[in-house]
């Protein structure tokens, strides 16, 4: 018997910081509701920041609201990031998200839209548009495929990291492929 192992592959779709070219990827499947996303966004950050040109950094939504009874800002949350995207700032209003984390009301989304200087108007538009929700959808359905189950779960270079909650390990693996790399 043969084990069909699936690995994530980017698309054009995925919003990718970094280099695009690099050696080293990191994906991660990701809730701005989850608390444990919310301890791992300064590292991923910090990651980001320290490694540029080594590395690129893939996230992808799964906002468990739509799995579990959790996280019931999850799912618009996620929206509020695709509609900061039609605007060139997926990743100002991920960083908001987190930031602001206790709180992802309405009031706030908007509060934080206009912070990143979105154009409001649009952004309420980008909302209520499906392709916006079809995105944020298959994201979801990408991450089901590939077993996810909770958030964060990370794949560095295709290859899901079985402890996505030991950030050091994550830390020190994506600087040792990146240092093999050089």
């Amino acid at each position: 018997m043969h084990l069909l192992v699936i690995f994530p592959m980017r698309t054009e779709t995925d919003h990718t910081f970094g280099n695009r070219a690099a050696t080293v990827e990191l994906l991660e499947y990701g809730d701005f509701e989850c608390p444990d996303c919310g301890e791992a966004y300064p590292i991923i950050k910090l990651l980001k920041e320290e490694m540029r040109e080594k590395l690129v950094v893939v996230f992808r939504h799964m906002p468990l609201d739509q799995l579990y009874p959790i996280h019931p800002n999850a799912t618009l949350a996620a929206e509020a990031t695709e509609a900061a995207a039609n605007q060139g700032k997926f990743w100002e209003m991920h960083d908001a998200l987190f930031e602001h984390q206790a709180d992802l009301s309405d009031e706030v989304l908007e509060q934080l839209a206009e912070e990143i200087d979105l154009d409001l108007e649009k952004f309420h538009q980008d909302l209520a548009d499906e392709a916006i929700t079809g995105k944020v959808s298959a994201d979801l359905k990408s991450g089901q495929e590939l077993g996810v189950t909770a958030t964060p779960t990370f794949f560095i270079n295709g290859e899901k990291v079985e402890d996505s909650r030991n950030y050091q390990h994550i830390v020190e693996r994506v600087k040792t492929l990146a240092a093999n790399e050089s």
